[in-house]
């Protein structure tokens, strides 16, 4: 287990170090490394929300391409809509949970905790998800995880800016 003040203080390492990064190909990346390692999970994935087609999407879900799902599918979907994070360690019993995803990434999900990431106007733009921790996700999680998803909206939204620009 990770010391506490060692967590954030890495945390802090990152948030300066994320505020380099110019384009959502270069950003995602390092939170994914990050977010894994601090917490402890396998994998990561930030799902962005389209609101125009009501869709999720993520291009860095580690060993494939691409997932997209419905607004209202899969935990992920859930927490969109709830507006929560939510933890399950035991995934396959959760009722909003899509195994069609690990058919699709050939990945068995043993447990996840996801976030909401949301944006300056209190918006859910997108979701944070991490799977399969050894010994399984806490509360402490969940309270990083919000915390996190802070950067992550940051991040996204400066995109989203030098795009404009």
């Amino acid at each position: 287990m990770i010391d506490k003040h060692f967590k954030y203080a890495k945390l802090a390492n990152f948030g300066q170090e994320l505020l380099n990064k110019k384009s959502i190909e270069e950003g995602i990346p390092l939170i994914t490394t990050y977010v894994k390692e601090i917490v402890g999970a396998t994998r990561c994935s930030i799902f962005i929300y389209d609101a125009k087609e009501h869709r999720l999407w993520t291009t860095v879900s580690e060993g494939i391409t691409k997932i997209e799902i419905d607004m209202k599918q899969g935990i992920v979907g859930y927490t969109l809509q709830t507006k929560e994070p939510v933890v399950t360690n035991d995934p396959y019993s959760h009722p909003h949970f899509l195994p069609a995803i690990d058919k699709y990434t050939g990945y068995k999900t043993n447990n996840l905790i996801t976030a909401p990431i949301f944006n300056s106007k209190g918006l859910v733009i997108g979701v944070l998800e991490l799977i399969n921790k050894a010994g399984g996700f806490d509360e402490e999680d969940v309270k990083f995880m919000k915390f996190f998803a802070h950067y992550v909206s940051g991040f996204l939204e400066l995109v989203d800016l030098y795009e404009k620009l």
